[in-house]
């Protein structure tokens, strides 16, 4: 076989381009009326399953085929791009940032070393810059780097405030979370080989929100027993609740304690670019590193985070390294190397995928998208909180909104009952297929969540999901008070 197989000329490009396209608008087109869970276990779905494990062909096969392969495995997954998909934190993928991604991954620049692609390197340092100061209000020399994810970001950060805080002695660092932060955080600090026992886990308050008076008595209370308590790490969105903790009062706090704030705003960051997000998220701007999810509230497809921080020189001296392969590579002054700023060493451009959709449709479509999900949540909220069969026990910060069965009286007789209601009351939505929500648990009751986040659900989806919700909770009716 020719090596020249590999390649593609000018016809095949606009060819093979033409019919993934096609199907991509179908797709796309469709979503309103797809399942929001198309995931079925059938001896069908068995099947395909087992077909994609199958290894590739020593020759080479028909691209109508192989794409209709991709249609079908496609449309076994739950619809994470649809407007009924309203569990976990969705994310939105966005069509231009799909884009931009198409035209990176087809141009193949290297990310890693701004010598290596100067002008996108700057596209992509646009963007960073742009999420430290404008999105999260940090000062002038402020910076960061894209990453695959929150995960990633979180991770980056807890080994950057790691180095800060406690260099290469760290078998004694502490570390003050609470049990609603996301548990990336946790991996993130073993990973970084910090003691599971020493991540500590603050009490909350009745609003689920960290506690800074508990949190400074257990900082106290470790530098008594020689421990080096290191990183606070607040939540601007938790994924059970949405809930933002005081970040106000935890930055004073590490500020009084000499230690690094972190604030998890994988989900809840870009609300700051809304007034009422603003105020909700206030403080935000007083940390020393900040985790972002594009993927979520600026509705861009899965694989894209960040991570921006006060101090660049913090990661660099957490990341950085070289080798002798390197060095006839130079610098580009003015422009940072993503390679010596976290832990990937090959970092493709991301930052296409971003800046492509802001520039295309500007930084207010995705503030009024996003006040519209605020919105769309205190709906939901004030809809809910109106029914008798139900207990809203929080207040939305931002626009994720929980609700269960309200149970009879306080035993736990009755508490059993109504988590068992809730459960029905959850499967009753979801075999709808039009829209899909997951639970929780607070305080050790069943709670159900709807996070408004896809930028494709509007007031006619949610409307339709109150109209389902009222419906089975009337359905329930008394039984909700004697089972169990």
């Amino acid at each position: 076989m020719s090596h020249y197989a590999l390649e593609t000329g000018h016809a095949g490009v606009h060819a093979m381009g033409g019919l993934v396209l096609e199907r991509i608008a179908r797709f796309v087109d469709g979503l309103a009326e797809r399942p929001a869970d198309n995931v079925v276990s059938t001896s069908a779905t068995a099947s395909l399953v087992q077909s994609f494990l199958a290894p590739p062909p020593e020759s080479g096969r028909d691209l109508m085929t192989l794409l209709g392969c991709l249609d079908d495995a496609v449309d076994c997954a739950v619809e994470t791009a649809g407007p009924g998909f309203l569990t976990a934190v969705p994310g939105g993928g966005l069509y231009s940032s799909a884009l931009g991604e198409f035209y990176a991954r087809a141009t193949n620049r290297y990310g890693s070393l701004a010598v290596a692609a100067p002008a996108l390197a700057a596209l992509e340092e646009s963007v960073v810059q742009w999420m430290a100061r404008e999105v999260c209000g940090l000062p002038e020399g402020s910076g960061g780097l894209l990453t695959s994810g929150g995960s990633m970001a979180n991770f980056t950060a807890v080994v950057a405030a790691r180095q800060d805080g406690l260099g290469d002695d760290i078998g004694d660092g502490t570390i003050y979370t609470t049990r609603y932060t996301h548990h990336s955080v946790a991996k993130a600090a073993r990973l970084a080989g910090i003691k599971l026992g020493n991540v500590r886990m603050v009490p909350c308050d009745e609003d689920l929100k960290m506690d800074p008076a508990a949190a400074a008595a257990m900082i106290h209370a470790d530098r008594v027993a020689g421990l080096r308590p290191f990183l606070i790490v607040g939540s601007a969105g938790t994924t059970d609740t949405g809930t933002v903790d005081p970040l106000n009062a935890l930055a004073d706090l590490a500020e009084r304690e000499q230690m690094w704030f972190h604030v998890d705003g994988a989900y809840g960051g870009f609300f700051r670019l809304t007034d009422r997000g603003r105020q909700t998220l206030a403080g935000l701007e007083r940390a020393d590193s900040v985790t972002l999810d594009p993927h979520k509230t600026l509705f861009l497809p899965f694989g894209t985070g960040a991570l921006v921080v006060r101090d660049p020189a913090t990661l660099r001296a957490a990341h950085s390294g070289s080798g002798s392969y390197l060095q006839d590579v130079s610098s580009y002054d003015g422009l940072p190397d993503y390679a010596d700023m976290g832990l990937e060493l090959s970092h493709e451009v991301r930052g296409l995928r971003i800046w492509l959709p802001l520039h295309l449709h500007g930084v207010a479509a995705f503030r009024e998208a996003l006040d519209e999900k605020l919105d769309l949540a205190r709906q939901v909220h004030e809809h809910l909180t109106a029914l008798p069969a139900l207990e809203v026990p929080l207040r939305p910060d931002l626009s994720t909104v929980v609700f269960r069965v309200r149970p009879h009286d306080t035993t736990e007789a009755a508490a059993e009952a109504a988590d068992q209601a809730t459960r029905r009351l959850l499967d009753g939505v979801n075999a709808s297929r039009r829209v899909l929500l997951h639970s929780t648990m607070l305080d050790g009751r069943l709670t159900i969540r709807v996070c408004v986040v896809s930028y494709r659900t509007h007031k006619d989806h949610i409307d339709k999901l109150l109209e389902l919700i009222a419906s089975e909770a009337r359905r329930l009716g008394p039984a909700s008070r004697t089972d169990g």
